[in-house]
């Protein structure tokens, strides 16, 4: 197995056991984000009828470092929620660990009146 093939199996394990903890309701959606060197995703998820209740994607922009944009989807995809009528979700961090970026999108994402 090659370097880059050992980082995707273990980028997968360490989301598979956060997903294995995480689950959304009808009451509580799972609030998942995906983020790249180029991209940031956010979209609210009701696993128990796979059904995507509302999405976010920020596409990069010039001379704009990714964690401002971070805060621009944390504030996105907290209006687009609350449009939603959803208030209380579940983050779903992915692989990556809760600091830099991701604590930013979360943090910017309470302030707009998302709980978890």
């Amino acid at each position: 197995m090659n370097r880059l093939d050992h980082k995707r199996q273990n980028a997968t394990r360490r989301s598979n056991r956060v997903r294995s903890n995480v689950t959304g309701t009808a009451e509580r959606p799972r609030l998942c984000v995906r983020i790249t060197n180029r991209r940031i995703w956010a979209q609210v998820i009701n696993d128990e009828l796979s059904k995507t209740i509302c999405a976010v994607t920020v596409a990069p922009k010039t001379g704009v470092s990714l964690t401002s944009q971070a805060e621009v989807a944390g504030a996105e995809i907290a209006k687009a929620a609350k449009a939603a009528k959803v208030s209380k979700v579940v983050l779903d961090r992915g692989e990556r660990k809760y600091h830099g970026r991701v604590k930013v999108f979360a943090d910017k994402a309470r302030a707009e009146g998302l709980e978890f």
